[in-house]
C-alpha cells in the first residue's frame, strides 16, 4: 500500500471548492442621507411613473396630465405610491417571507477531519499517521420541518395583512387632512365675511356716534365681534396652510409638489348617510374581515403551529454517521446511527411556553375585535350627534335667512335702515360658522366609520407591491 499522498486530499479540496462556490457574496449598499433627501425633494405629482401607476389602478387614462384638480380616490392612490410607511410594511412582509425559506432549510451534514499519529508504531509500519474523516447527517423526525414552514407561512401572512392595515391608515390620514383643509378654507371665508360686516357696522355706528345719536358703549359688542372675527380669520388661514402641508406629508411629497394643485372633497363632505342597518351589517363584516382581525388570526394559527413544533421536538432527531480512517496502512470504514435520549426532559418547558403563547394569541384576537366594536360604536355615536347638530344648525340658518329676508323687505318699504340689515347678516354669518364646524364633525365621524369598517376597496391588493421599487427594477439593464 503506497503512503498517503496529496492525491488522497483532492476529493476533499474539490468538495471545499463546490461548497464555497455555492455561497452568496455580500454586496455593500451604502446609503447617503443627502441622496435620499434629494430623492424626496424631487418627488412630484406630475411624474410619468405616477401617471402610469394611477392609470393601472384607476382603470382609465389620464389625458390631462399633470392633473390640476385631484379628488380623494386619485390622491389616495398617489399616497399609496409615495407614502414611506407602506414601503416599511412591505419590507417587513418580505422579511417574514424570508423566514419561510429559513424554516424550510434542512440541517447541513457535518464533516469532521481529525489527524492522528502513532508515537510507537510497530516495526515495518508503512506510516505512523492515522488520519480520520467522519460525516454526520442529521435527519429531522416527526415532521418538524413542515411545522416550522407552516408557522412561518402564517407569520408571513400576518405581515402581508399588515400592509393593508398600513394602507388604511394612510387613507384615514389623507381623508382627515383633506377634511380639515376644506373646513379651514370655509372657516376663513366665513371669518373674512364677518370681518367685513363687523367693520361696516362699526362705520355706521361711528357715524351715529359722531351725530350724537348713540352712546360710545353701544359700539363695544360689535367691536368685540370684529376683533374675534379677525382672530378667527387669521387662525383659519394658518390652519389652511398647515392642512396643505399635512396633505403633502401624508402623500409623501414636499409641500412644493402640491403648489397650485386643487383638491375636490365633495365625496368626503357629501357622502352617503349611514343608517343603523348599514352600521349593523358593516359591523358584522368588519369583525371577521378587517385586515387586523385576519392578521391576529394568522398570528394565532402561527402559535398553533409553534405548539405542534414543540410537541414534535419530544421525538429526537436521528444522526446518521459514516467514518473513514487510514490506520497504519489499513483503510477502515465505519457506519453509525445516533439519537438524543429524552432522559432528563421531554421538552416540557417549551411546550408550556408555546401553549401559553397560543392562549395569548387567542386573547389578542378578542382584543382586536373588542377594539373594533368600541371604534364603531364611538364613531356611530359621534356621527349621530354631529348629524343631529347639522340639522339643528340648518334650521337656525333657515330662520336667520328668513329674518334677513324680512329686514330686506322692511328696508324696501322704508321701515328700517341699513344697520338692521347688516346686524341680521352678521348673525347669519355667525350661524354659518357654527354650521361649518358641525359639518366638519359629520365628515370626520363618517371617515371614522369608514376606518372602523375597512370595507375592501377595489384594487387595494396593488398596495402589496412597492411601485417605487418596481419602477426602479424595471429600468435596470
Amino acid at each position: 500500500m503506497p503512503p498517503i499522498g496529496i492525491n488522497r486530499y483532492l476529493p476533499l479540496g474539490a468538495l471545499a471548492v463546490v461548497l464555497v462556490g455555492g455561497c452568496q457574496q455580500y454586496v455593500d449598499k451604502p446609503l447617503q442621507p443627502s441622496q435620499t433627501a434629494t430623492q424626496l425633494l424631487n418627488r412630484s405629482l406630475s411624474s410619468p411613473e405616477l401617471r402610469d401607476f394611477l392609470k393601472q389602478n384607476l382603470g382609465h387614462d389620464l389625458p390631462d396630465w399633470p392633473l390640476k384638480n385631484w379628488d380623494f380616490e386619485t390622491l389616495n392612490w398617489a399616497a399609496f405610491y409615495y407614502n414611506p410607511s407602506l414601503s416599511i410594511a412591505r419590507e417587513q412582509w418580505a422579511m417574514a417571507h424570508g423566514g419561510i425559506i429559513t424554516a424550510g432549510e434542512r440541517p447541513n451534514p457535518t464533516l469532521t477531519a481529525g489527524p492522528g499519529y502513532d508515537f510507537n508504531p510497530a516495526a515495518g509500519t508503512i506510516s505512523p499517521w492515522l488520519p480520520a474523516v467522519t460525516l454526520d447527517v442529521p435527519v429531522e423526525t416527526a415532521g418538524k420541518r413542515a411545522k416550522r414552514m407552516e408557522q412561518m407561512t402564517w407569520l408571513a401572512e400576518s405581515a402581508r395583512l399588515n400592509v393593508f392595515t398600513a394602507a388604511w391608515q394612510v387613507r384615514s390620514d389623507l381623508r382627515q387632512a383633506l377634511i380639515e383643509w376644506d373646513a379651514a378654507g370655509r372657516r376663513a371665508t366665513v371669518a373674512r365675511n364677518q370681518v367685513a360686516l363687523a367693520r361696516h357696522i362699526l362705520d355706521l355706528l361711528q357715524q351715529r356716534l359722531d351725530a350724537g345719536a348713540i352712546a360710545a358703549d353701544e359700539m363695544s359688542a360689535t367691536r368685540i365681534i370684529w376683533v374675534k372675527a379677525q382672530s378667527d380669520a387669521g387662525a383659519a388661514e394658518r390652519a389652511l396652510g398647515m392642512a396643505r402641508a399635512r396633505i403633502a406629508e401624508v402623500i409623501g411629497v414636499p409641500s412644493s409638489a402640491i403648489d397650485g394643485v386643487e383638491f375636490s372633497v365633495a365625496q368626503l363632505t357629501q357622502g352617503k348617510t349611514f343608517t343603523p342597518a348599514d352600521i349593523a351589517a358593516a359591523r358584522a363584516t368588519s369583525l371577521q374581515m378587517r385586515a387586523d382581525v385576519l392578521a391576529a388570526m394568522a398570528i394565532y394559527e402561527a402559535s398553533q403551529s409553534a405548539l405542534k413544533l414543540e410537541i414534535a421536538k419530544q421525538y429526537p432527531d436521528i444522526h446518521l454517521g459514516s467514518g473513514y480512517q487510514y490506520d497504519l496502512g489499513e483503510n477502515k470504514w465505519s457506519l453509525s446511527i445516533g439519537v438524543d435520549l429524552p432522559v432528563f426532559n421531554h421538552n416540557e418547558g417549551p411546550i408550556a411556553e408555546a401553549a401559553a403563547a397560543r392562549e395569548q394569541a387567542a386573547g389578542q384576537v378578542l382584543a382586536v375585535q373588542a377594539h373594533i366594536i368600541a371604534q364603531i360604536d364611538a364613531a356611530a355615536a359621534a356621527y349621530a350627534a354631529a348629524t343631529g347638530l347639522v340639522e339643528d344648525m340648518g334650521k337656525v340658518n333657515t330662520e336667520l335667512q328668513k329674518h334677513l329676508d324680512l329686514i330686506n323687505a322692511q328696508i324696501a318699504a322704508g321701515a328700517t335702515d341699513e344697520l338692521d340689515r347688516m346686524n341680521a347678516q352678521l348673525d347669519a354669518e355667525v350661524s354659518q360658522q357654527a354650521l361649518v364646524d358641525a359639518q366638519l364633525q359629520v365628515a370626520t365621524a363618517r371617515g371614522q366609520l369608514e376606518d372602523a369598517f375597512q370595507i375592501p376597496l377595489a384594487n387595494l391588493s396593488a398596495v402589496q407591491i412597492d411601485p417605487l421599487q418596481a419602477t426602479s427594477s424595471s429600468t435596470k439593464p
